[in-house]
């Protein structure tokens, strides 16, 4: 199976189970990604998420990044297009039996149960990426959680860009690593 392939494949079924965008299955693609395939190390996969977070646009593109790094421009459309489309024709079926079924009691409490999952799932997305900073003694134990809270807190309570955490992390990276 080719390269491109297996990326397509890899990101496709990544694309199923991304309840609460591409974001919430970061833990999964980490895993896929680098410990798995090995087509990533720690540092890389933490730096290209970095970058797609930095960009304007949708959360997609930090599969698209990757999959740009792994294998140039195929790569990277194979990686958006696994995102993209098994989630889209998910979604495009669920959107039309929900409408037929909006009068059903349980469908409510059905869609809200989606929502903690979503909230675990990012989460955990949070916590890996705390996790993938090289290895270091600063990324185990308590500080990717003191570091994933401090972030989710700044983020959910204030007007203030997301950017300012990354920028924040990035000054305590070169402190605590440098």
């Amino acid at each position: 199976m080719t390269l491109v392939l297996q990326i397509l494949l890899t990101f496709s079924i990544l694309s199923l189970v991304a309840i609460g965008g591409a974001n919430a299955v970061l833990p999964e693609m980490h895993r896929q990604l680098v410990e798995l395939h090995g087509w990533l190390d720690d540092a890389t996969f933490s730096q290209l998420y970095a970058l797609a977070q930095a960009a304007p646009g949708p959360n997609i593109l930090v599969a698209s990044v990757m999959g740009w790094r792994i294998a140039g421009g195929p790569g990277l459309a194979a990686a958006t297009l696994g995102m993209l489309v098994p989630a889209a024709v998910l979604a495009w079926g669920m959107a039309g039996l929900t409408q037929r079924l909006r009068g059903a009691p349980w469908l409510k409490p059905a869609q809200g149960g989606l929502v903690p999952v979503a909230i675990g799932l990012i989460l955990a997305a949070g916590i890996t990426m705390a996790q993938a900073t090289h290895g270091s003694a600063h990324s185990q134990g308590v500080m990717p959680l003191l570091l994933v809270a401090v972030a989710s807190v700044f983020v959910w309570r204030t007007d203030y860009s997301p950017l300012w955490m990354l920028a924040g992390g990035g000054v305590m990276g070169a402190l605590l690593l440098g």
